[in-house]
């Protein structure tokens, strides 16, 4: 527990205690599938810091018949000295393919001490997500594991925006990711290609419908909603320009990220704004003084329903490598 003093409460043991607090997780998740390219994201990590996370590509990284010597590569990868900040996941092989146990199979043992994540891809029902956690969980228990491994569903298939409510509901699931270019295939037609970029893929009425559903069956089971890509990969400011529309106008709180230029456009245009950051900490300082009791700030009233709100603001510039008062610094992230 960081405090100023050893008598002032930290925010944390505070505002959840007894309860499961939402996740903060870096606003950005970049894919990387061959060993070259990974490599290469975890040196930009180190770099840039751990103001992202990187995605270990086994589904579509992975050349057809060397699925095994793929993922023997990432969990090497995942477990080696080179993943310096622990914020590596993995997106495995679909339901459908023969190799996705045989991927668990290497990469729980392999590297399930410091793995980030599993991403499950193309589920087209509830069931399918719940055998594949199931299976990380048997293996968590058999390999001695005791932590939760976190667990990414892509919705990108009628089947699981039907059941995407169930999806999220389901345990270790931490993130539900939203996959444009596979929803928007499968209605054959229905919904031309350039809704796959901006400002189609904001605007059909189908697409608003399907993110719209996915992120409030995110949120309302406390887990984080991921947005889709953004395929310029040369035009930082229109990945900046759709990660501020995904965040402002549909509540998504991380987006996916295929090329190093995008990272830093996704954090900046997720992080919160400096004038919330330093309200956010104003107001926390404030109350952890008052015993988490309600205060005023600047004539308004503050009690605990504000201060996690506050909180994860905070948490979430804290990760996002944001400027906020010193003060604050120290008595909640020292």
């Amino acid at each position: 527990m960081s405090t100023v003093h050893s008598n002032l409460v930290h925010p944390d043991k505070a505002l959840f205690e007894g309860e499961r607090p939402f996740p903060v997780i870096p606003a950005c998740e970049h894919f990387a599938g061959s060993e070259k390219l990974i490599t290469k994201a975890l040196e930009l990590q180190d770099k840039l810091g751990p103001v992202f996370d990187i995605s270990c590509d086994c589904e579509d990284g992975a050349a057809s018949g060397r699925e095994r010597e793929h993922a023997q590569m990432v969990a090497r990868l995942i477990a080696g000295p080179q993943n310096k900040h622990g914020m590596a996941g993995v997106r495995i092989h679909d339901y459908s393919h023969p190799h996705w146990r045989a991927d668990l199979d290497i990469l729980i043992p392999g590297c399930g001490e410091r793995l980030a994540y599993v991403t499950l891809p193309k589920p087209t029902n509830a069931a399918q997500v719940k055998e594949m956690v199931g299976h990380i969980q048997a293996l968590c228990r058999q390999h001695g594991i005791a932590r939760e491994i976190p667990v990414h569903v892509l919705i990108e298939t009628h089947g699981a925006l039907r059941e995407v409510w169930d999806i999220a509901a389901t345990p270790w699931v931490q993130v539900l990711d939203f996959g444009m270019m596979d929803f928007v295939s499968g209605h054959h037609g229905a919904i031309p290609a350039s809704c796959m970029r901006s400002p189609g893929q904001f605007e059909h009425e189908l697409l608003r419908r399907a993110k719209s559903e996915m992120v409030a069956a995110a949120l309302a089971h406390g887990v984080v909603p991921s947005h889709n890509v953004t395929l310029d990969l040369k035009n930082t400011y229109q990945t900046y320009q759709d990660a501020l529309r995904a965040r402002r106008e549909f509540g998504f709180l991380r987006m996916w990220s295929i090329y190093p230029a995008q990272i830093s456009a996704i954090v900046d245009a997720m992080k919160p704004d400096f004038s919330e950051v330093e309200d956010a900490a104003n107001i926390l300082l404030a109350a952890q003084a008052a015993s988490w009791g309600p205060i005023q700030y600047q004539g308004e009233l503050h009690d605990r329903a504000t201060y996690r709100y506050y909180w994860e603001l905070l948490q979430r510039a804290h990760l996002s490598g944001a400027s906020m008062p010193e003060a604050a610094k120290t008595a909640f992230f020292a």
